[in-house]
């Protein structure tokens, strides 16, 4: 079969009809909080799909530092990578705030999120070592335990008790192969907006000798008394050997960083290709990051409105019947019983009729038959933009139960 063919019939009803958006979001120019309001196709809508929980992304602040970051230095500096001529103060001003901010000696950052999880991966561990992983870890760690020559054991979802049993074949192989176990898990995962049972998972450590690697793209900035992070909030910072946090959730930014003791870091920060070989963040992005990062320390009124709108939406959707899993974080999914086609006609009618626009997730991600709208809640909605959005799902809910969406063809704009 011709690899077009294969592609074809791989992507199936989808891949016939549907390109990333139909459209383009604008974003409106303010001067202050960017709104979760924006124009789409020249229409208003409300968006439920933005990687902006403290709604930092245009603060004024923000927006004065990036801008005189950038008339400073440009875009273009540091010419280099950070091993030879791409180094700055500001980056390891960042670096040492960070590391004190999540708990740890030290922190080395990251081009980007996904790429700097896959690379992690890659640095700590060789072919004598075992891994041990989430079933439901997120895809950047699937693409690092890919590069992985030796060993790797899955344990159920959460399943502490499944954890075990793979650690202790972990161990049998270790002995004999004399390599390590490391342990990966999420933090928050994104899908279900479950928190990986930490505080259990460092308990293992009693019985068996490993290292844990928390994901917690999720948790960073939202989880946490101060915020630092889901580590914090189950009180097992000490437990967690390398944690990882994105720049791109709470910080509306670009790249990420990793954090553990000075050795460990340091033996990243020299061996990590993806890193070493790669130019280093820009100047405007990094000076940015510290006042993000100064403003998440300093207002936690934001992270507060961030979980009153959150827990708002979450306590109407449940009152109203919908099922929102097991989510114990900000992440809001919605889960319905129906088929691409309920999915695709769905969110068409959201947008639309509604002006709502909210992520779709359906299979392989999620089992067949099943839906998952999910919402992301940030400090810049408003307890009207819940009350609508309520009002708006109760009403979607009511059609798909009636067959609406099958007897009605979407035409897809």
């Amino acid at each position: 079969m011709d690899i077009f063919d294969k592609i074809a019939k791989h992507m199936g009803p989808l891949g016939q009809h549907q390109k990333w958006s139909h459209g383009y979001f604008s974003f409106p120019k303010l001067e202050g909080e960017i709104a979760p309001h924006m124009q789409f196709k020249g229409k208003e809508h409300l968006v439920w799909s933005l990687n902006n929980y403290l709604g930092l992304a245009n603060h004024p602040e923000v927006r004065k530092a990036d801008e005189q970051a950038a008339a400073q230095f440009g875009m273009a500096y540091p010419m280099g990578a950070r091993m030879m001529s791409g180094n700055s103060k500001y980056h390891e001003q960042l670096e040492q705030e960070l590391a004190v901010f999540v708990g740890k000696p030290d922190a080395f950052l990251l081009n980007y999120g996904y790429q700097g999880m896959v690379s992690i991966i890659d640095t700590l561990v060789d072919r004598n070592d075992v891994i041990v992983y989430d079933a439901e870890s997120h895809a950047c760690i699937i693409d690092g335990l890919r590069l992985h020559m030796g060993k790797r054991f899955v344990y159920q979802h959460n399943d502490i008790d499944s954890a075990r049993k793979q650690l202790e074949r972990a161990t049998k192989l270790t002995k004999e192969s004399g390599g390590g176990i490391l342990l990966i898990t999420e933090g928050v995962f994104g899908m279900s907006g479950a928190q990986g049972k930490l505080k259990e998972l460092v308990e293992l450590k009693k019985d068996f000798e490993f290292r844990i690697l928390v994901d917690d793209a999720h948790g960073f900035g939202t989880m946490g008394k101060t915020g630092s992070g889901t580590h914090e909030a189950q009180d097992c910072i000490e437990g967690i050997d390398v944690y990882f946090g994105t720049f791109a959730k709470s910080m509306a930014g670009i790249g990420a960083f990793v954090a553990s003791t000075e050795e460990i870091t340091n033996f990243l920060r020299y061996n990590m290709r993806s890193q070493t070989f790669a130019k280093a963040l820009p100047m405007p992005m990094v000076i940015g990051l510290l006042k993000r990062l100064e403003l998440l320390k300093s207002q936690p009124q934001l992270k507060d409105k961030l979980w009153e709108i959150a827990t708002t939406l979450q306590k109407g959707l449940r009152e109203r019947g919908f099922d929102l899993g097991v989510t114990n974080s900000v992440v809001t999914p919605v889960f319905l019983k129906g088929e691409l086609t309920d999915a695709t006609a769905i969110t068409f009618d959201l947008r639309e009729n509604y002006s709502i626009f909210c992520s779709i997730v359906v299979y392989p991600v999620i089992p067949k038959g099943m839906i998952e709208l999910r919402l992301i809640p940030t400090a810049v909605h408003t307890l009207e933009d819940v009350q609508r959005t309520l009002d708006a799902f109760s009403e979607v809910s009511e059609k798909l139960e009636n067959g609406y969406y099958k007897e009605n063809q979407f035409a897809i704009a």
